[in-house]
């Protein structure tokens, strides 16, 4: 592809690290750059602990040993959100609780949320979809009402507010991703946030296979051993390294990449006037969003079907997003729909992503606007 959908990148001192965390000795992970990370997420998003996963999957399954789930428990999230939202608490045993999005954000609609509790209902996910907030006022109003925990999806919502606080660290547990589609990138890796400090020696042991080495090393106990359930959920040291350079220029990869939605938008807006397309909603009061993605909304599958052949003959990938939960076979089998989900389905047909990645060029980003016009019958790209 002439213009792919994604492209890795490199922009500091990524490669230098590396070669640092192998000198130093010490490549299994918790080094010197991963505390490095876990510094910067703490001091800039706010969170009360920040740990280091290899991706937000494992994050998000942490989060769910977390929550202490049991068979029977019910998890609220949207149905339009990667299948790891679900499978994390659907590994404890719960039963994913699947709600419609709003049309405006794509984001879970917390009217309906509040609609879906029950008395089996254990934890709140809200999914912060293209780095835009959810309402998450209500939403925690929501769990204080019921006593219940919310989990923040934050994978695409580095650096990203709500009224002023950074997403990921307004629940009591938030999750990040460093994947290389994601706007800082490590390859593979993720964070655990931890805001609710009771929450946080537990975090730690299950994050270092459920003992409590991290407590042996700081010389709080004489011996480690295995003390709870958990996993191997470190990234290796060179993980760290690789994102510790990413992290020191967090906020200059985020501006760029929402000059680049800016350009799209500008570039599209006549589409948009005419009825062909239509674009994102504004951003609602108190949001501040990140850059992470820009997509269209075209009028049905069929025509979105085209585009993306159309796009792909001149060298441009285009992807589409989410198949919804509630309608994949695991999500039959291991959720439930809490209600009908109209605004997800009808998204999920239409919506397309266009590429989005540090190194794209003010040029390529008019060539893509200038395809997109073309197909709608405009001056050939």
């Amino acid at each position: 592809m002439k213009i792919p959908f994604n492209k890795p990148f490199t922009i500091g001192a990524e490669l230098e690290n590396i070669a640092a965390a192998v000198r130093d000795g010490q490549l299994a992970g918790d080094g010197r750059f991963t505390r490095q990370c876990h510094r910067w997420l703490e001091q800039n998003l706010g969170a009360k602990r920040a740990l280091l996963t290899h991706s937000c999957t494992a994050a998000l399954e942490m989060a769910a040993i977390l929550c202490d789930l049991k068979p029977g428990d019910e998890v609220i999230m949207p149905s339009f959100t990667f299948v790891s939202t679900a499978n994390a608490f659907a590994l404890r045993g719960a039963t994913p609780v699947f709600v419609d999005i709003r049309p405006d954000t794509l984001n879970l609609d917390e009217r309906l949320a509040a609609r879906a509790v029950t008395p089996r209902t254990r934890a709140i996910v809200p999914v912060h979809y293209a780095g835009v907030a959810c309402e998450m006022d209500a939403i925690l109003a929501l769990a204080r009402q019921h006593g219940l925990l919310v989990v923040e999806d934050a994978a695409q919502g580095i650096l990203a507010e709500y009224k002023g606080r950074k997403l990921g660290a307004i629940g009591h547990l938030g999750c990040l991703s460093f994947h290389e589609t994601k706007n800082v990138i490590s390859g593979e890796g993720g964070a655990l946030l931890v805001n609710d400090e009771k929450l946080a020696a537990r975090a730690e042991i299950i994050r270092e296979k459920g003992t409590n080495r991290a407590q042996f090393f700081r010389g709080e106990v004489d011996k480690y051993s295995w003390v709870d359930i958990g996993s191997s959920y470190l990234p290796s040291e060179l993980v760290g390294a690789f994102l510790w350079a990413q992290l020191e220029q967090a906020r200059a990869i985020n501006a760029r990449r929402m000059g680049h939605c800016a350009a799209y938008r500008k570039g599209l807006e006549p589409l948009a006037r005419s009825g062909a397309i239509a674009l994102p909603q504004p951003e609602p009061a108190g949001v501040a969003g990140n850059g992470h993605m820009f997509y269209v909304l075209l009028p049905d599958l069929a025509t979105r079907t085209r585009l993306i052949a159309h796009l792909k003959a001149r060298g441009i990938h285009s992807v589409f997003h989410y198949v919804p939960l509630h309608s994949s076979p695991a999500g039959r089998r291991f959720g439930r729909a809490a209600g009908p989900m109209t605004v997800t389905d009808g998204v999920s047909d239409r919506l397309l992503r266009l590429p989005l990645y540090y190194g794209l060029t003010e040029a390529e980003a008019a060539g893509v606007v200038a395809a997109i016009a073309e197909f709608f019958g405009g001056t050939p790209a």
